[in-house]
């Protein structure tokens, strides 16, 4: 079919067909991430899930979203909230280090020769502002 051939309502219809498509890989890869989120369910469960997915998934990911589709939001959110927490976290720890524990790094950083000296004054002037 040469590109000359081709009119505006089919290319229309070719980009709905496309954007369609990857809603659905979308939609079966929320579905699959919730599945092996789900650390209530049993490996079994989830494993028959995926092989209904695979044979007949239109009619699978309908049934997965009515049947278990309020607990992808709760599953999604604790999910979140547990790597912001992870993350706040880690920036408090990082956040603790005094200028005393940083010079202290950089000592131990010339020791071992992984700084020179004028590096290690340079870091040394940075750290102490």
């Amino acid at each position: 079919m040469p590109l000359a051939d081709v009119n505006f309502g089919e290319l229309l219809l070719l980009v709905f067909e496309i954007f369609i498509f990857m809603m659905w890989f979308w939609i079966l890869f929320v579905i699959i991430t919730d599945l092996f989120r789900d650390h209530e369910l049993s490996g079994w469960w989830k494993a028959v899930w995926v092989l209904f997915l695979v044979f007949v998934p239109f009619i699978t990911g309908l049934i997965y979203l009515i049947a278990r589709g309020h607990g992808m939001a709760e599953r999604a959110a604790k999910e979140q909230g547990d790597a912001k927490r992870e993350f706040d976290s880690y920036v408090r720890e990082q956040a603790q280090s005094s200028p005393a524990d940083e010079l202290d790094k950089l000592q131990g950083l010339r020791e071992r020769g992984a700084l020179t000296d004028v590096e290690f004054e340079a870091q040394k002037a940075r750290v102490l502002g």
